[in-house]
């Protein structure tokens, strides 16, 4: 029996195997903290102004965007592997168990900035601010146009988030017996390329409206909000991240016959390669000063697949070297990424609040980027030791994982 959840002798893996991966989902392993120390330091870049950007950094900063992507394979992997790894044990999912455990782990941090942005305006990074209610029910990325309220924007990537953790129990409780290796290609090649048309279709009318797409302001805008922050347009880093904990999971030797450590390695380095370039190509807008995210075809419509299965293919191969990378002592890895939540919430306010106290003008060059850096990590580590660690506790205390 083809199926991805019994944990029996007709299993897709023995009970042993599967509970070993399982384990993954709620261990620190380096390979993953050094993408996720990764993908906050590029996200945390981003959003720096370029006057305090080092000039080593200033080639890279226009890429930190990809940050996200980099978080969303790892949130596909690391889900993906908990819920198909307790149904292959149980033949159910805990339900329950889990929606409380994503409650304590996301929500406490998140309500306490939200309430910070909400009620204290001068914090925000820009005038403006979306309504509460948008970020509440983690409807914030649909329709959101940066200009009619940019502030804690960043928490677009929350509500796409959300949505996966609503809709993937469901659908590993709906398979659990019925889906076969194949079948979860054939949905995730489904996915992969319908958002590819979409985006695609999406771009072509943004196309066909120059005055929205021409000017610069009105262009990035655009973009943001028809393509880059709906969920339905950024599925490719959670489904190439799911993929690669179902094979992990349920086809361990097919992964190790074709895909060993130092060759995923280099099919994934290949993969982020292209699609960096992809991205940095100017095409038909080349005089309009647009940004590298703001690309036309094929960066739009290739470009996040291409990326996300490069960076799953680096993440199979590094928690493959795991026994060797594990030796490694880099506790300043380890560092930021438990921190690294608490960092893609604080950021952008932490800058704001730096203006106020610094000033602006002391805010440029080396002095500048080490006060923005000193400052992030200092209010991180606070909203990590009071808010986040407190309610982790509370929550292994109260919902304990299940065995």
């Amino acid at each position: 029996m083809n199926t991805i959840a019994v944990a029996n002798s007709k299993s897709l893996v023995p009970p042993d195997k599967t509970t070993s991966l399982g384990a993954i989902a709620g261990t620190r392993a380096l390979g993953p903290d050094i993408l996720r120390a990764v993908a906050i330091l590029l996200v945390m870049l981003l959003h720096l102004p370029a006057e305090a950007t080092p000039l080593p950094l200033v080639g890279i900063r226009p890429y930190g965007w990809l940050g996200v992507d980099i978080f969303f394979v790892l949130s596909g992997f690391l889900i993906g592997t908990q819920l198909m790894a307790e149904a292959a044990r149980r033949d159910s999912v805990d339900f329950k168990s889990f929606y409380l455990r994503r409650a304590f782990r996301i929500l406490p941090a998140f309500l306490v900035v939200l309430a910070l942005y909400t009620f204290i305006p001068s914090l925000r990074d820009t005038p403006t601010m979306q309504p509460a209610w948008r970020f509440l029910t983690s409807t914030l990325n649909f329709g959101l146009d940066p200009r009619s309220g940019g502030a804690f924007t960043e928490a677009w990537s929350l509500s796409v988030e959300t949505h996966f953790y609503l809709i993937l129990p469901v659908l590993v409780f709906l398979l659990k017996r019925r889906a076969t290796m194949v079948f979860i290609a054939i949905l995730a090649a489904t996915i992969v390329i319908a958002g590819m048309g979409l985006r695609f279709a999406i771009w072509q009318s943004l196309v066909g409206a120059p005055a929205e797409v021409h000017e610069y302001s009105q262009a990035f805008a655009a973009y943001l909000r028809d393509i880059y922050y709906p969920t339905y347009n950024r599925l490719d880093g959670l489904t190439f991240g799911v993929v690669l904990a179902a094979v992990r999971l349920f086809r361990p030797l097919l992964w190790e016959r074709y895909m060993p450590p130092y060759i995923a390695l280099v099919i994934g380095s290949i993969l982020a390669t292209a699609a960096l370039m992809i991205f940095s190509g100017r095409g038909p807008f080349a005089e309009t000063n647009l940004p590298l995210l703001l690309q036309p075809f094929p960066g739009a419509v290739v470009g996040f697949p291409l990326f996300s299965a490069g960076v799953a293919l680096i993440l199979g191969a590094m928690l493959d070297l795991q026994p060797k990378i594990g030796r490694w002592h880099l506790p300043a890895i380890t560092g930021i990424a438990t921190l690294s939540y608490s960092l893609y919430l604080t950021h952008k306010a932490v800058y704001q609040l730096d203006r106020m106290v610094f000033g602006r003008e002391n805010l440029q060059g080396l002095s500048g980027f080490v006060i923005y850096v000193a400052t992030c990590f200092i209010v991180a580590a606070a909203l990590w030791f009071v808010v986040e660690r407190s309610f982790l506790h509370l929550r292994d205390h109260l919902v304990p994982r299940s065995r």
